[in-house]
């Protein structure tokens, strides 16, 4: 009886003598195998072969710098609003005298981290990010065996001055030609500040 109390009849179909012996299914799965031994195999010896990432592939953030070198991150927060899974969290600072060449803005992030396993890498953070500070990149993140190593800082997070991340393909043409433009304060360094002051403009 089944649990709505029906009665169901069961039919117990033989098996023919060709399906006794199996052979039939053994032979066509051994086709099935066969065939996907000469197939191209999906899969690739990664990290010697790397397989080719879209443009659009949004991977590791970097925390970018101006032109100058000083980081660009004001530490607004807006970013850690945007964040849906709330995988952002900062903590802000006032810039000293004298380190201008270090932090773009009065205000900066003294610390910044990013909960890599929180992180659903949808790409909200650069584009609530007014000072064009956070970018996704195509690096991949890479594993680890403990919670705590993929909470990254800005150690792993900044730019080094010796190798800047190249985000140009993640910006429109109108953007990066309105970056060029000195004339708005947006756009100019410490350097070109001072240049102004002293041009007396």
């Amino acid at each position: 009886m089944s649990l709505s109390n029906r009665s169901v009849v069961v039919s117990k179909k033989e098996m023919s003598w060709s399906e006794r012996l199996y052979l039939p299914a053994i032979l066509g799965g051994m086709a099935i195998t066969i065939k996907h031994l000469f197939k191209r195999k999906p899969t690739i010896k990664y990290p010697e072969e790397v397989r080719e990432i879209a443009p659009v592939y949004r991977g590791q953030h970097v925390l970018k710098r101006d032109e100058a070198g000083a980081e660009r991150c004001t530490a607004c927060g807006l970013c850690a609003v945007a964040c849906p899974a709330e995988a952002i969290t900062m903590e802000s600072a006032e810039r000293k005298k004298g380190e201008e060449n270090l932090y773009r803005e009065e205000k900066y992030a003294r610390i910044y981290e990013i909960n890599m396993l929180r992180c659903i890498f949808c790409g909200l953070c650069e584009e609530a990010c007014p000072k064009e500070a956070i970018f996704l990149t195509d690096r991949i993140v890479p594993s680890s065996f403990t919670r705590g190593a993929e909470v990254y800082g800005k150690d792993k997070l900044v730019e080094t001055l010796e190798q800047p991340v190249d985000v140009s393909a993640r910006q429109r043409p109108e953007v990066l030609e309105f970056k060029q433009d000195k004339k708005h304060n947006h756009n100019q360094t410490h350097l070109d500040k001072k240049a102004v002051r002293r041009s007396g403009h």
